[in-house]
């Protein structure tokens, strides 16, 4: 692998897609509003003066001349130790090919599969040969005033050491890792230094309990977990190590980690103390000082996994999706660029987590790729008051900032009065990802945060395509809240017919949402089920990538998305099956059968709801107590973020003759719902769902 700046080419400038593009700091005339109930461009953001440009830009990227586009945006963009020759392979199958006895994976996706490249060189090498003293992180600890500025040749010392730690523990190309950090700006040298050496890292979200981070860790088979002594939040500590330690314990002799490294956040005394396994457990601190401070990045295939990262399925068996390294890295670097309007001297903030997949993308590779400063925020919106978020744009003069609409939600009913006494004239570009925002928490966002003047991107995407691929873009497309608008570049969308899977044409159509054609970051497996893959994502509509969410299309052709159509609940951003919800709730001694709804919620867009009749042998005291015993199981099980709302303590669920639990009964009574029920002819036993209706409506 080449290690000097010289021989690699430099990061693109921002120019290459035809979109015009302005000096920073420079400012558009406001546009001409063509929709009604858009709203136009801002003066703020410098691209392109309207839609038009990205219609010609985008009209490049898709189609049969498109390899032309891609391979030149990956040159511009990537630096490659070997230059490749193919652009792409493969695509999705055809009812043809899905038939049975065909083997749909005789036709892998692949993008740029013969050329060579490092992620970790692409993010911090070539910036920190060309300026070492940038600032690559900016670290906001959990406490104001606790806050650190990590350069790029300060992250690339931190890298390479903690490379020849893993290497030191016989970590080779092509093994796994688990990381289950907190956020700390480590977790990206921990991210980074698996890519250097060619490894795959699994980040688990420290939220996660020790079951989830057992079954994660013995799925992908790790040798080395990487942990922290403590984590720290809203101004706690987390049992970040105790929880790994359980995790370890829990694996019994399926367990394949041989070393861990301990990062020490909080010095806990207790943890060095009681939670420390000599032979096994090492420091961080004290690893890394006996290594040397450089080592060669590895020169691993635009093809080969970069990283695995677990998503909830349907079945309630977590799948852990497989990115690889050219395509994932191309996409993320172009989608910061574009749909956040990246300039030379930027400050981005994405308030995500490392342990979800916005994190890896919009924390981690995409700002570090495109060599800009990234921000790695460890504490709440609410700690130690409202003002959190915007103390932080104002102390670091941040440029785009990227949360969820839960938090927007929330910091719009604690009042502006926490936003109006800071300095936000730094911000150009306001983001909003994980869920649909609604209108109200757009508005609110856009008045009082970007105080009229900021580009609001409501973004759509999910760990699956690795990163943006529904987005306006920011002085280009006119915005409607609530809509994601427009296709990025190399993205074809089509709402389906959700029963027969013909395209739905024309004007206000709905639908199921997909696409047509593979783009570079979609994740190319499930970790060994590559048949699972094909038949989540490939099977259900031969031809198309399905996303899993209805949409629907409206009269200027801006997509709008509806939510799941799967038993997935999508939790602040946090997406979960009820089968995972429903089998934790099963491990209690006294639950007999459990159906878990998601149900809207004006805090958290989604909130899981909990039906469970107990064995008729078990006795209990109260059903408050014993709700919160089941709430608690879960959050023990899942973690916190999966915790039910509300549990009903019932004596049957509704099902039909066969036995089947029919929850969109569940679902319409707990929405208020309950005298619309439709057909209940093919309910075993009617009243059943007069009972359930008078025992909703009592804990109204």
């Amino acid at each position: 692998m080449a290690t000097t700046a010289s021989k690699l080419p430099s990061p693109a400038r921002h120019d290459s897609l035809g979109i015009p593009m302005h000096a920073p700091g420079s400012r558009l005339s406001k546009a001409t509003n063509k929709y009604k109930d858009t709203h136009p461009v801002p003066e703020k953001p410098h691209v392109g003066p309207d839609i038009e440009a990205y219609k010609s830009a985008h009209s490049k990227t898709v189609g049969p001349h498109s390899d032309a586009w891609w391979a030149q945006q990956a040159r511009e963009n990537l630096s490659w130790t070997r230059d490749f020759t193919t652009v792409r392979t493969g695509g999705f199958p055809t009812a043809e090919e899905l038939k049975e006895g065909q083997d749909p994976s005789t036709l892998p996706i692949t993008w740029f599969p013969d050329g060579n490249l490092n992620a970790c060189y692409n993010c911090v090498d070539r910036h920190a040969f060309q300026n070492p003293d940038k600032t690559a992180i900016i670290y906001e600890a959990d406490e104001p005033g606790e806050h650190k500025y990590i350069s790029y040749g300060m992250l690339l010392n931190e890298v390479c050491r903690v490379a020849n730690v893993l290497k030191g523990m016989g970590v080779k190309k092509g093994d796994t890792v688990t990381i289950y950090l907190p956020m700390t700006w480590q977790a990206a040298a921990a991210f980074l230094a698996c890519a250097r050496i060619g490894a795959i890292h699994s980040a688990v979200f420290a939220g996660f309990s020790s079951e989830s981070l057992r079954d994660r860790i013995i799925d992908c088979g790790s040798t080395v977990l990487i942990t922290a002594d403590e984590g720290r939040r809203g101004g706690r500590s987390v049992a970040t190590k105790v929880i790994a330690d359980q995790a370890l314990k829990e694996c019994g002799d399926a367990n394949p980690v041989k070393h861990v490294l301990v990062l020490s956040r909080t010095g806990s005394k207790t943890v060095a103390e009681q939670h420390f396994t000599p032979g096994r457990d090492v420091w961080w601190h004290e690893a890394i000082a006996d290594v040397p401070a450089y080592c060669p990045p590895a020169e691993v295939n635009s093809e080969d996994g970069l990283f695995i990262l677990y998503t909830s399925g349907s079945t309630g068996k977590p799948k852990g999706i497989l990115h690889t390294t050219g395509g994932y890295l191309l996409g993320a670097l172009l989608t910061v660029k574009y749909v956040f309007d990246v300039h030379p001297g930027d400050k981005f903030a994405c308030m995500a987590d490392i342990g979800w997949i916005t994190g890896h993308t919009y924390i981690i590779y995409g700002p570090l790729a495109l060599g800009t400063t990234t921000t790695f925020f460890e504490s709440t919106p609410v700690y130690p008051s409202p003002s959190r978020y915007w103390e932080t744009v104002s102390k670091h003069g941040l440029t785009q900032f990227y949360s969820s609409p839960t938090a927007v939600r929330l910091l719009r009913k604690l009042g502006h009065q926490h936003v109006q006494d800071h300095d936000l004239s730094s911000l150009r570009v306001l983001g909003s990802v994980g869920e649909p925002i609604n209108p109200e928490a757009w508005n609110w966002y856009s008045e009082h945060v970007g105080k009229g003047e900021c580009a609001v991107v409501d973004t759509f995407w999910q760990t699956e395509t690795g990163s943006i691929v529904v987005t306006p873009l920011p002085g280009a497309i006119e915005t409607k809240p609530g809509s994601a608008t427009v296709p990025f570049f190399g993205i074809e969308t089509q709402v389906l017919d959700s029963m027969t899977g013909k395209p739905q044409e024309g004007e206000n159509v709905e639908g199921v949402l997909c696409i047509k054609n593979p783009w570079p970051s979609i994740a190319r497996t499930i970790w060994g089920d590559h048949k699972r893959y094909i038949d989540t994502y490939l099977r259900p509509y031969p031809g198309y990538y399905f996303t899993g969410d209805g949409a629907a299309r409206d009269e200027h052709g801006y997509i709008w998305i509806k939510g799941r159509v799967d038993d997935v609940i999508n939790v602040s951003g946090h997406r979960m099956s009820t089968a995972e919800v429903e089998s934790a709730l099963l491990l209690h001694n006294g639950v007999a059968e459990t159906a878990v709804i998601g149900t809207p919620d004006e805090m958290t867009g989604q909130a899981v709801n909990a039906f469970v009749t107990m064995k008729p042998e078990f006795t209990y005291d109260s059903e408050p107590a014993l709700a919160k015993e089941l709430v608690l199981q879960v959050r023990k099980i899942i973690g916190p973020f999966a915790a039910p709302k509300k549990i009903f303590i019932v004596g049957d669920l509704p099902k039909t003759r066969s036995g089947k639990i029919i929850r969109r009964i569940l679902r319409k009574i707990v929405a208020g719902e309950g005298d619309q029920l439709g057909d209940l002819s093919t309910v075993a036993e009617p009243e059943v769902v007069e009972v359930i209706k008078k025992k909703v409506a009592e804990s109204a």
